[in-house]
Formats: structure tokens, sequence, C-alpha cells
């Protein structure tokens, strides 16, 4: 929560990802140290993790009193799930929170997914990807 402004096709070149959750969120809560986990595992190496909400910065602060994020949190956010999600033929968009896009070096989604217990695949992915990428 910076205020800086994240440019995703700068971020090429790197894995990068995007997990958009949401304050009222209980399975977020849950997910949180197991990214923060992951975040400090990678540390160091061309892996960005981005965690974009809709949510306003007075919420979110309130939230990590209790809930804290080791990786750079995006408020107000909605754009960056546009960029990523498909919407329906009606144009709407579906997806269930947390909402994880794993983006690979040229930027290009690898996985998108939702929901609980997506960790431990999207971490192989992401080593598989940084092999890949040597």
């Amino acid at each position: 929560m910076s205020g800086e402004t994240v440019d995703l096709d700068s971020l090429k070149g790197k894995v990068v990802l995007v997990t958009f959750w949401s304050t009222r969120c209980p399975i977020c809560e849950s997910e949180i140290p197991k990214l923060n986990k992951m975040a400090a595992a990678y540390r160091g190496k061309d892996v960005v993790f981005l965690a974009p909400t809709m949510d306003n910065p007075t919420r979110i602060e309130s939230f990590l009193r209790t809930n804290p994020f080791d990786f750079e949190i995006l408020p107000n956010s909605f754009g960056i799930l546009l960029k990523y999600a498909d919407p329906d033929n009606t144009g709407t968009v579906n997806l269930g929170f947390p909402a994880y896009f794993l983006v690979n070096q040229k930027g290009e989604v690898e996985m998108k997914a939702s929901g609980w217990d997506k960790i431990d695949k999207l971490d192989s992915l992401i080593k598989n990807l940084l092999n890949a990428g040597k």
C-alpha cells in the first residue's frame, strides 16, 4: 500500500503471482500465512507477489492489524482483475476469492484458479517457471 502505481507490463522477465482477495473473505484470511511463507521463500528471486483488492485503504489497514501481508497490497484494484479474468458471455466477471493468476516471464497467464488449497500447485508452477527461465 505504498501508493505507487504498479505497471504489470514492467514486470516482464519475472514470474508474477497476483492474488486477488477481500477483507470479507475467510478463505483469503486463512491463506495469507501460506502466501507470506511462499513470498519469503522466493525473496531475492525473479518472483513478484501482488495482492490487489477492491477494498479501500481504511478497511485494509484495519484488516492488516491481525492479518499482515509480507508483500505488496494494491487497494482499489478492480482493473487488475479485469485484465486477467475472463468475463462470461454477458460481460460479467464471476470469480471466487481468493483468485490467483500466475503470470510467466513473458507476461502470459500460466494458471488461473480461485478458492482454497491452491498454494502447493502455485509453488510447484513457480519453481518450474524459474527453472525453465534459467
